[in-house]
């Protein structure tokens, strides 16, 4: 069979993303940070793309202008409760004079307000980590160099709890030590400050620091190795049988537990802090609600005209086609900005009218709203939406919010009306929280409890609910002391 090269014509659709488009869709996303940061970036790269030099202060908003009255209305104050005089930088002078004449400034070397203070460097706080803290420890102990080298490899391999992440044969394996070496190195650590350090599970953890605390004790090493779970469910009476003895001692063994670090590392964990800045303000200012973008930082932008000059006189095509890219791209971004802006204005803006309830009176009256709600009144696609919302942060009376907390699901009611879940949720968590702690409600308890506010929930959505806020079941909350 011959083979032979044929020419077809095929028409088709075919949906092609343009790089200026992929911008677009990439600015859109952008916390304010990240946005500030790629237009700083983009100054760099792109010639054409200039910052407004000498840009003129923007009009005050309303909420700038009541501040100001506020302020003047203190100062008023101020001027009034000094019997109409208003202070004077004479006054300024006058402590300032009396300032540098203080006993505790004269003399033939003048100090400081804060010369008795240590100098800064002895305030600096450098936390060590737990494998720093128990290396130095480690230092102190008397042990063989089989012992000392599994050691170094166990305090690598400790995960946030202060568990070993490796079994003892790969220890051994992976230093070429023996394995009586390995546990040998693991007791020493199990036994240092914080004790249960390098241990397997939670088990091996509490008996390491029963052993410390109640070494003459014969029943807390064994209640922990085989009764953990009834403990869990407080089943006191199964391990007071098992255990052959009563149920006070029993429930005090218990206490006595409970005072155990089941997470010997805990104290050890350096978590920085994450700091939000808000893309979005919302305020209450005369009785309605304004929306304030947050453009802290953000320059003012245009496309240079220098660089249109230069294109007219180009010479060579390459020129030519070189500047004007840059032009295209510089006029692009001012208008991919203008148009997010605009986007994530209509966007909280249609939260705001939709979850009013919400801003005035509370998380309780959040109503069921998904991304097709949202997309249907702004008129762009649920994905938009999407974008819009993605690492976004709302300020407002309430407290600073990801856009994407005011979309959440409903329970449909026979009323017609769907109940937000974060609304169940905050009420499940009420109902928790002042429970009795000797009768905790079960999860059908909540079911009945809802329905006395009007909120028809089934049993295994409450079930779903509570654990996904963290919350332990009626028997594992359930407390005899």
């Amino acid at each position: 069979m011959a083979l032979e090269l044929k020419q077809h014509l095929k028409l088709q659709q075919q949906l092609v993303i343009t790089p200026q488009l992929q911008q677009a869709i990439k600015l859109l996303q952008l916390s304010q940070l990240d946005l500030v940061e790629n237009i700083q970036q983009e100054l760099l790269e792109n010639p054409a793309l200039e910052e407004i030099p000498g840009t003129e202060i923007p009009e005050k908003s309303e909420a700038e202008k009541a501040l100001d009255a506020s302020c003047v209305a203190v100062k008023s104050e101020l001027i009034d409760q000094n019997n109409g005089k208003e202070n004077t930088d004479q006054d300024w002078l006058k402590v300032l004079e009396s300032y540098q004449t203080s006993p505790r400034l004269t003399g033939g070397i003048r100090g400081t307000i804060h010369e008795d203070l240590p100098p800064i460097e002895a305030n600096l706080v450098s936390t060590d980590s737990l494998s720093d803290h128990l290396r130095w420890q480690m230092r102190m102990q008397h042990c063989t160099e089989g012992e000392r080298r599994a050691a170094a490899a166990m305090l690598m391999n400790l995960d946030e709890r202060g568990y070993l992440i490796l079994t003892l044969e790969q220890v051994a394996e992976e230093v070429e030590v023996d394995l009586e070496d390995a546990e040998g190195a693991q007791m020493i650590i199990q036994s240092l400050d914080p004790p249960g350090c390098a241990s397997m599970d939670l088990a091996e953890c509490l008996v390491v620091q029963a052993r410390i605390r109640y070494p003459e004790d014969p029943f807390m090493v064994e209640i922990i190795q085989n009764h953990l779970g009834d403990f869990e469910k407080r089943n006191y009476q199964a391990v007071a049988r098992a255990m052959g003895l009563d149920l006070e001692d029993i429930i005090e063994y218990h206490k006595m537990i409970r005072e155990f670090e089941p997470w010997p590392g805990r104290g050890y964990v350096d978590v920085e802090p994450q700091y939000i800045t808000p893309d979005v303000h919302m305020f209450k200012l005369g009785g309605e609600w304004q929306i304030l973008l947050n453009e802290d930082g953000m320059p003012k932008l245009r496309v240079s005209n220098y660089y249109r000059t230069v294109l007219a006189g180009a010479g060579s095509k390459e020129d030519r086609a070189y500047i004007k890219e840059k032009l295209d791209s510089a006029d692009f971004l001012i208008k991919s900005i203008y148009k997010r802006q605009s986007t994530i204005f209509k966007v909280v803006k249609c939260i705001l009218d939709r979850q009013r309830d919400f801003f005035e009176k509370g998380p309780e009256y959040l109503t069921p709203m998904v991304l097709r709600d949202v997309a249907d009144a702004v008129e762009v696609h649920e994905s938009t939406v999407s974008r819009v919302t993605s690492n976004k942060y709302l300020q407002c009376p309430h407290g600073i919010l990801e856009l994407k907390y005011f979309f959440s699901s409903g329970v449909q009611q026979a009323a017609g009306d769907d109940v937000s879940a974060i609304k169940i949720k905050s009420r499940i968590k009420q109902l928790v929280g002042t429970e009795n702690p000797k009768k905790p409600m079960s999860d059908q308890g909540i079911v009945k409890a809802l329905e006395q506010d009007g909120i028809k929930c089934a049993r295994r959505t409450v079930a779903k609910y509570r654990e996904a806020m963290g919350l332990l079941s009626s028997s594992k909350r359930k407390r005899l002391f």
